[in-house]
């Protein structure tokens, strides 16, 4: 069953724990890609020195401040996409990057969004209700979630010790 909106209208660490063992879905081409999200990190808000959204709106950033339920795409290194999914009210800056799926070469968020293709230009801002990305629940629990500090966010002072990294464990 696709998620709801509601699903990501709620706080930014419980969206991120329990989009594991979710699906995602992206219809692009006459092509379904599909595979189960086993890693995400959490970016939530002003107080967040790692969120892109916490200094303000950008040309950038301007999705994160949408309403849960809607896809933040970027571009880092000036060559990987990055798939974030908005969550919480709408002016608050949040997401969930996705950083894994269980699915061949999509063992990083760059690899997932090539794989899936997934870029900036035909994905960033879509509605994750619409019927080309989306979240599907299909029945799978994961057994162990383990947490951890986010990756590559050295940057963030206090912040980058948060512990908003999740993945099922194996």
């Amino acid at each position: 069953m696709k998620l709801k909106r509601k699903f990501y209208l709620r706080p930014t660490v419980e969206v991120a724990k329990d989009l594991l063992g979710k699906f995602l879905v992206h219809k692009y081409h006459n092509k379904i890609y599909h595979s189960m999200i086993t890693e995400t990190e959490a970016y939530a808000g002003f107080d967040d020195l790692a969120c892109h959204g916490s200094r303000g709106m950008t040309e950038r950033n301007k999705i994160m401040f949408r309403p849960g339920g809607f896809a933040y795409v970027y571009l880092i290194y000036g060559i990987y996409h990055c798939l974030n999914l908005t969550t919480e009210k709408e002016g608050i800056p949040s997401a969930v990057l996705i950083r894994a799926l269980d699915y061949p070469k999509a063992d990083g968020p760059g690899k997932l969004c090539r794989e899936f293709k997934i870029t900036k230009e035909n994905s960033n801002g879509l509605d994750l209700t619409s019927d080309q990305l989306w979240v599907e629940d299909r029945g799978k629990k994961p057994s162990k979630i383990l947490s951890g500090p986010r990756i590559g966010v050295a940057y963030a002072k206090h912040c980058a010790a948060w512990p908003w990294r999740f993945w099922i464990e194996d």
